[in-house]
């Protein structure tokens, strides 16, 4: 998700705040992590500004933008294979559980 957000400002930059408000359910934490994680493999550059408190920017670099592409194949793929899959795990959770699936599965 995050690199579908920098994606949709590529080549501009991002707050984190904004990054987080644009990515609803993300933790804090989990978001500082993913970020952290994306800029060690290269996908992400930051830039800090040096105010009180510090203003961080991200955004995407060459390596990371060649990623949107393949990341909006996959959300395109996932979205139109949704019911399925949601009946899926219904009916794998229903043989763990001992019931039967549901019938508007």
């Amino acid at each position: 998700m995050a690199v579908k957000v920098l994606g949709d400002e590529h080549p501009g930059e991002v707050r984190f705040a904004e990054l987080k408000r644009r990515m609803p359910g993300i933790s804090q934490k989990m978001l500082a992590q993913t970020l952290r994680s994306l800029e060690r493999d290269s996908l992400v550059d930051r830039r800090v500004e040096p105010t009180s408190p510090p203003k961080v920017h991200y955004r995407l670099t060459e390596l990371g933008e060649s990623l949107t592409e393949p990341i909006a194949a996959l959300r395109d793929w996932a979205e139109s294979h949704m019911a399925r899959i949601d009946a899926a795990g219904q009916a794998w959770d229903a043989v763990r559980q001992g019931s039967e699936p549901r019938a508007d599965a």
